[in-house]
């Protein structure tokens, strides 16, 4: 019985050190999806190469933080399966086993509630976060709170094709800033990164663009080809805009006449 509740804490430990070392993660920039899998791939030893490792190898606070969880998971998982074994190995009677089988079954289902409760959750979360602030220097940035990732607003970074609607073309004549979309960057293969690009940067095929909008908006600009539909997509989200600009005017006067 003591092994099987060894083994449960043990687990519950290591979801609290991965949640703690995600926060952390997104904390220094990424987000919270990959936050997620990079300190799962490195607790868990999978060591996947991915363009998003490198990133992490090149960030100084985000390689102390893989490189403790590496540690750390690779002296957990050596003691879940020690405490397994002996879970069903110590004990002499079937009743014992079966107790612990028991014991390690119903820990297991709670802590995948507990888990998936967005109450827990929230809760853990605000929880790291104080604990972060005090106790590390990492420093705290809410980016979906800054960018205001909600509302159906998103980022989105996709490859431009080669019959797309912006390759070969300025970010003058695309004019995507009347459709509510914003160009983040640029990723040029074998030539670098352009932060913020000016409107005489042009998009070329193959060029990995960040872009910041309305989903929907940044959907249909992906999408486009180069015809006559493009300029008729173009002028809907434009029209779109600027009803949504003008009814943002129409609360912000209602506020000020009251």
């Amino acid at each position: 019985m003591l092994a099987a509740v060894s083994l449960f804490l043990i687990v519950s430990l290591s979801v609290l050190i991965t949640k703690i070392a995600a926060m952390a993660l997104m904390h220094t920039g990424l987000s919270t999806e990959s936050a997620k899998f990079q300190a799962r791939s490195a607790y868990t030893g999978a060591g996947l190469s991915t363009k998003e490792t490198e990133s992490i190898m090149n960030h100084p606070v985000r390689r102390k933080i893989i490189y403790h969880l590496m540690l750390i998971g690779n002296a957990g998982i050596v003691t879940v399966m020690s405490s397994l074994i002996l879970t069903f190995v110590l004990p002499d009677t079937m009743v014992s086993k079966l107790y612990g089988l028991l014991i390690v079954v119903v820990g297991m289902i709670l802590l995948f509630l507990a888990i998936r409760s967005k109450w827990v959750d929230r809760g853990l979360s605000r929880l790291i976060n104080k604990m972060l602030k005090r106790y590390t220097k990492i420093e705290v940035h809410d980016f979906a709170a800054v960018l205001h990732l909600k509302d159906d607003y998103t980022i989105i970074e996709a490859m431009v094709d080669h019959d797309g609607w912006m390759g070969n073309r300025t970010l003058e004549k695309l004019n995507l800033r009347e459709e509510g979309i914003t160009i983040l960057g640029v990723d040029r293969k074998g030539v670098g990164y352009f932060g913020s690009p000016s409107g005489t940067f042009k998009i070329l095929p193959d060029d990995v663009v960040t872009i910041y909008g309305k989903s929907d908006g940044i959907k249909s600009i992906y999408s486009r080809k180069k015809d006559h539909y493009a300029q008729e997509e173009h002028d809907k989200f434009v029209a779109q805009e600027e009803t949504r600009k003008e009814t943002e005017a129409q609360i912000v006067a209602e506020k000020k006449e009251e």
